[in-house]
C-alpha cells in the first residue's frame, strides 16, 4: 500500500507596485488590498482539504498570502528560503522595451542566453531547490496535504521539472496566475500527476492576465 500525498504550490496574491518595478527579492513589497482578497479566496478554497503542513517563502508577499490559510487551519507557517523568488539581474528596475531596462544597450548582454537564463538564477538551480522543498513538505504531510506559498517562476519551473519538459519558455504563457494552485500528487515518493486551479481567478483583472511579469 502506498500513501497519497498532495503538495500544493501556491503563487502569492497581487502586490502593491504602482511604479511597475521588477521587485524580485527586494524587501517591503506587500500585498495590495486586492492581493489580500486573493489570499483569502485561496484559503477558503483550501479550507476543507486535509492540509497539515504550511510553508512560505521568506518574502513578505508570500508570508501575507499564507496567513489566512494558517488562521483557518490553525497551523503554523514554516519559512523556507528554498522557495524564494528567483534571482534576477533586473531586480529593482522597470522592465520593458520602450521605457525600461531593455531600452539600455548595456543591459542587452544579460539577455544573450535564454536557455540558462543569462539574466538570472539558472532554471536547473531553481528546479533543484524547489524539488528539495517539495520533498520535505511531502514527508511532513505524508498521507495528507501540504501547501507551499512561493512565486511565479519557481512554481512554474518546478512544474516543468516534474512534467519533464524544457525549462525554456515564453513567460507570457506561464499557467501560474496570482494566488493559483499547482497541485502535485504523489503515491508514496513517486510523482503521479498534477492539477491546476485558480481559486482567485474571479478577482484577477484582465489587464493583469495579459501583463508580462518577469518573476513575481
Amino acid at each position: 500500500m502506498t500513501e497519497r500525498t498532495i503538495v500544493h504550490l501556491m503563487r502569492h496574491g497581487e502586490v502593491h507596485n504602482p511604479e511597475g518595478v521588477l521587485y524580485g527579492r527586494l524587501p517591503e513589497y506587500y500585498l495590495s488590498d486586492l492581493g489580500h482578497q486573493m489570499a483569502a479566496a485561496a484559503a477558503e478554497w483550501l479550507s476543507k482539504n486535509e492540509i497539515v503542513h504550511l510553508v512560505a517563502s521568506p518574502l513578505e508577499r508570500a508570508q501575507q498570502t499564507a496567513e489566512p490559510l494558517a488562521k483557518i487551519l490553525d497551523v503554523p507557517i514554516h519559512t523556507d528560503p528554498r522557495v524564494i523568488e528567483a534571482g534576477n539581474q533586473f531586480e529593482g528596475k522597470t522592465f520593458g522595451v520602450g521605457d525600461g531596462a531593455l531600452k539600455r544597450p548595456q543591459n542587452w548582454w544579460k539577455l544573450r542566453n535564454p536557455l540558462r537564463p543569462s539574466w538570472g538564477e539558472p532554471y536547473k538551480e531553481i528546479a533543484a531547490r524547489m524539488k528539495a522543498a517539495v520533498d520535505d513538505a511531502r514527508e511532513a504531510a505524508r498521507g495528507h496535504e501540504a501547501v507551499i506559498v512561493s512565486h511565479q517562476l519557481p512554481v512554474w519551473t518546478a512544474r516543468r521539472a516534474y512534467e519533464k519538459k524544457s525549462f525554456v519558455h515564453d513567460p507570457r504563457n506561464r499557467e501560474c496566475s496570482l494566488a493559483s494552485l499547482t497541485s502535485l500528487t504523489f503515491d508514496g515518493d513517486e510523482f503521479v500527476g498534477l492539477t491546476y486551479a485558480e481559486p482567485a481567478g474571479h478577482l484577477i483583472p484582465e489587464a493583469l492576465r495579459k501583463k508580462f511579469v518577469g518573476g513575481a
